[in-house]
């Protein structure tokens, strides 16, 4: 994608900003990285909607291709070059979401690419079939939050009224996962690959909550149920009904969305918080038969993301007991060592931390946790100047993936942040909002 002006103008603005604030090194990545984004992994096709690459790997996940769009929301009202290229990714996603409400990653064509083509989904739009809660409601966020920041109601057109509509009639079916025909099977010989009982999942009860086959790190779930992508899927069903109301004035929606958000609410606060010691913690999965999972993966919506994926649906005591539960040792996926302490995943090896957790471990703390954690990602880029997968916590040398654009993403929001933080001690207003 080609850099209009004032979008160039945008960047080196607020990169100064972060260079005047941390430093000139912070500043310099700063800017790399949000151009980066926005020339290397943002495609405008004809149809004027954006196809968004990860970076290292050349499809569109819905997931990540929002998270890669949060540093830029900042900058959507004063800068309309901004919010039409966030109108335009939403544009694709809602395209996609309407061809597969079960795939989580595309080809910009139909070329037949896949992740393995020995999977049973064989439309060659598709690049890979896993079903995550996520990759419906992310780009329904991004259109609200879209709507919110500049007051366009364009992104939410015919199109994506009828999406909204399948996005609700999906979760409703999958609150009974026994009546749902989707199969995930990918026979690997690697379990987090696929799905048991000839890819139907494990069983499950039916407690309100909506059934997820995979998590957000795209491993398959354990116990069907999971918790913080329920969580995040209220917080888009708040979105669905508003939108619903003002907009399309579709009083139907919106009551479906208002009653499927209820029942995931209570389907969470009645299977979904679970004690441990002696605080109330929300479980990161269960089944409603027992089965419980308490950790935390790095990939958002995690628990430790709530507060920015969800947070008008959680519960603000039982959200802080949970995030000091998840940072520490009781989380199997914390990991400890001499370079960073953080959150890894079942995704990647024993020991590796993701930037991704340790920024949003900073969005979700204090102003000074924030200056800490941007200090330790600045000095765990392995001197490539990217924002990797993973890390090892005594050898940041040792990374996977060397170009993943949501984690450059992530460092860039908590850069600019941490401006914010001293915009707000300094009396003056959040960067990028009305300048």
């Amino acid at each position: 994608m080609i850099v209009d002006p004032a979008v160039s103008t945008m960047l080196r603005a607020a990169a100064d900003a972060v260079r005047s604030t941390v430093g000139l090194r912070a500043g310099n990545m700063v800017e790399d990285a949000l151009r980066l984004t926005l020339t290397d992994t943002v495609t405008i096709d004809d149809d004027g909607s954006a196809f968004v690459i990860t970076g290292d790997i050349r499809a569109m996940w819905l997931r990540d291709s929002t998270t890669q769009m949060l540093p830029y929301l900042r900058f959507a009202a004063a800068c309309p070059p901004v919010a039409e290229l966030l109108a335009a990714v939403v544009r694709r996603q809602f395209r996609l979401i309407e061809h597969d409400p079960y795939a989580n990653a595309f080809n910009r064509r139909p070329s037949g690419a896949h992740h393995d083509r020995r999977d049973r989904c064989d439309d060659p739009l598709v690049w890979e079939q896993k079903y995550e809660l996520d990759s419906l409601a992310y780009p329904i966020l991004l259109a609200h939050r879209l709507r919110g920041r500049t007051g366009r109601d364009d992104v939410f057109d015919e199109r994506s009224h009828r999406v909204c509509r399948i996005v609700v009639d999906q979760w409703t079916l999958e609150q009974d996962h026994d009546r749902s025909t989707y199969r995930f099977v990918r026979d690997i010989g690697i379990p987090t690959e696929t799905l048991a009982r000839d890819g139907r999942g494990r069983p499950v009860a039916v407690t309100g909550m909506t059934w997820s086959a995979f998590r957000p790190s795209d491993d398959a779930g354990t116990f069907g149920y999971n918790v913080p992508e329920n969580l995040h899927a209220a917080q888009a069903l708040v979105a669905v009904a508003d939108v619903a109301r003002a907009v399309w004035h579709d009083e139907a929606l919106a009551a479906d969305a208002d009653a499927l958000r209820d029942g995931v609410l209570r389907g969470v606060a009645e299977h979904g918080i679970v004690e441990r010691d002696g605080e109330r913690v929300y479980a990161y999965e269960v089944d409603g038969l027992g089965g419980v999972a308490v950790m935390d993966d790095a990939n958002m919506p995690s628990l430790l993301s709530l507060p920015i994926d969800a947070p008008d649906v959680i519960d603000p005591e039982v959200a802080a007991a949970t995030r000091r539960h998840v940072l520490g040792p009781a989380n199997p996926y914390w990991f400890s060592g001499s370079a960073a302490s953080g959150i890894g995943s079942s995704h990647t090896r024993p020991g590796r931390v993701w930037p991704i957790a340790l920024a949003v471990e900073g969005l979700t703390g204090t102003p000074e946790r924030r200056r800490e954690l941007l200090d330790v990602l600045l000095a765990t880029d392995a001197g490539t100047g990217r924002m990797h997968e993973s890390f090892d916590v005594d050898e940041p040398r040792v990374f996977s993936r060397a170009w993943f654009s949501w984690a450059d993403s992530m460092f860039c929001e908590l850069a600019l942040t941490v401006v914010d933080d001293a915009r707000d001690a300094a009396g003056s207003g959040p960067l990028g909002h009305g300048e």
